[in-house]
């Protein structure tokens, strides 16, 4: 593995409420909920919107980056490491079929932050680490309406990776302040969140919820 990626080193900016934005359409409408987010306390952004175009996602993916830059947020596309790479985002997010670790590495290089989905399979992780990803993803360890097929996860298998993996781990998939703190005691570094945080009727509350969570399961 690369040594960028050991534990207490740059990458531990995947740490906290990592906010997964929703499909919406009109920008001003997603800065406003965004912003509320980032003063909530989220960490992490992820821009995912599967139903845009490709202009309205450059027009979306430009705005965020200017919000994020204002908050000090750590910044990731998910699946497309062009658009990461054209626009100066932090890193890419890649699952299964969005191309390699290497790929992405040279789009966004060295300084880029790549994380990959590894769905309920530690081999994936282990694999992904060595390919020099600089975190991994799990889920769903709960049921997921944004993903109601999903595979699931267990918190078993979160606590044994943890032993032996030494990149952040983000879990994701159903997640809510009641359920996140388990996630976060067996090894998660970061909780993946949509509908739990954009559906919430107070969005900044909510943030300060799950943000919350990490210093009660570390104190």
């Amino acid at each position: 593995m690369r040594g960028r990626i050991e534990v207490g080193e740059e990458v531990s900016s995947i740490h906290g409420l990592y906010a997964i934005t929703p499909d919406e359409p009109d920008t001003a409408a997603l800065l406003g909920k965004v912003r509320r987010a980032l003063q909530g306390g989220a960490r992490v952004l992820q821009y995912r919107n599967k139903s845009a175009d490709s202009d309205l996602q450059l027009q979306q993916v430009r705005a965020l980056r200017l919000l994020t830059r204002e908050f000090g947020v750590t910044f990731i596309v998910n699946d497309d490491a062009r658009l990461a790479a054209q626009v100066g985002a932090d890193g890419v997010h890649l699952g299964c079929a969005d191309g390699s670790v290497s790929a992405a590495r040279g789009l966004l290089g060295e300084a880029g932050i790549i994380g990959v989905s590894c769905y309920n399979r530690a081999p994936l992780a282990f694999e992904a680490a060595r390919q020099g990803a600089d975190y991994v993803a799990f889920g769903a360890f709960f049921a997921s309406a944004v993903k109601p097929g999903a595979v699931q996860a267990e918190v078993q298998m979160l606590r044994a990776v943890r032993r032996e993996l030494s990149v952040p781990i983000v879990a994701i998939g159903g997640i809510t302040p009641h359920n996140g703190a388990a996630l976060i005691e067996a090894g998660a570094d970061a909780l993946a969140v949509i509908s739990a945080l954009w559906n919430a009727p107070d969005i900044e509350r909510a943030a300060r919820d799950f943000s919350t969570l990490f210093g009660r399961t570390s104190a």
